[in-house]
């Protein structure tokens, strides 16, 4: 009987592939909302949740409160670490974003040797782990002395500044940013850049002029992407200061350390933080899009 039973489901799956791929997908979704949205969730009823009842808390809350909100952002320094973690993710995001145009530029319009093998170098520098060059860049950031001859060199001491934060972060960020920008500047037609160059235009006019406002999709994402990185960073942002809101700490680090205090206000800090990036992706979402659809080769 169970033979039958599975010959028939084996029949079915190959004569009705379109219902299989559609269960698939539909268990798909379900897993990934289980495990990214169960998350949230959970923050979200322990924000809130009165502190009082934390204890014995079940998956629905059993009192509702807004006073969580109203505590982190009247009575801790909240506030001023959202504005240094905004302050930092955007300087981070025009740094990557200029300097990734340019290379991005280079990579995609320009044909020099060893081009393909140094795009490749690049994004291996992407995955490697950031604990790899916190004590050089520590040491760098605190001052380091080096004499040349009767010449003495000290670096300038960067903790406890945005540069500290804003230097690290971009320089992990940009080899995913390059190849991005990379991607969609190649697919721009010769013929218009040459265009812009026929009447006058130099490379950085026709970058300017013809390949920002035609790739405009692609540089969006890679600005998107940065920017939420960047503000949810936590390594270089917690090491690189000292968590003092009046020396540039951003917010990862701030709700990290009130885990110490209640822990509905750590959820409730969490929960006003990812605001920003919300705000970001809806402003954000048309470009995304058709970031995504210009990637995706088209049927024939």
């Amino acid at each position: 009987m169970s033979e039958n039973v599975l010959q028939r489901g084996v029949r079915n799956a190959i004569e009705q592939p379109g219902i299989v791929y559609r269960l698939l997908f539909g268990v798909l979704v379900a897993f990934v909302l289980l495990l990214f949205g169960f998350p949230l969730y959970w923050l979200l009823v322990l924000a809130v949740t009165p502190p009082a009842a934390v204890n014995g808390l079940g998956l629905a809350p059993e009192a509702v409160t807004a006073s969580n909100f109203v505590a982190v952002a009247a009575f801790t320094p909240f506030l001023r670490h959202l504005c240094n973690g905004l302050l930092v993710a955007a300087l981070s995001t025009a740094l990557v974003l200029v300097v990734g145009s340019l290379a991005g530029y280079a990579f995609g319009r320009l044909s020099f040797p060893g081009r393909r093998p140094l795009l490749l170098l690049f994004l291996a520098l992407a995955y490697v782990p950031p604990a790899a060059f916190l004590v050089p860049l520590f040491r760098l950031f605190t001052g380091v002395s080096a004499s040349l001859g009767p010449v003495t060199l000290t670096t300038p001491t960067l903790y406890n500044t945005p540069a500290a934060v804003v230097l690290p972060t971009s320089m992990l960020t940009m080899p995913l940013a390059i190849y991005v920008l990379t991607v969609f500047y190649a697919q721009i037609p010769d013929e218009l850049e040459a265009a812009a160059r026929v009447e006058g235009a130099t490379r950085i006019g026709a970058l300017r002029r013809v390949v920002l406002p035609l790739a405009r999709p692609g540089v969006a994402t890679a600005g998107v992407f940065t920017f939420v990185q960047v503000y949810n960073e936590f390594f270089f942002s917690y090491l690189m200061t000292d968590g003092d809101p009046d020396h540039w700490a951003p917010l990862a680090p701030f709700v990290y350390g009130l885990r110490y205090s209640e822990a509905t206000l750590g959820a409730a800090a969490a929960i006003l933080g990812l605001l920003p990036v919300v705000v970001v992706l809806l402003v954000a979402n048309d470009y995304l899009v058709k970031s995504l659809a210009a990637t995706v080769p088209a049927e024939h």
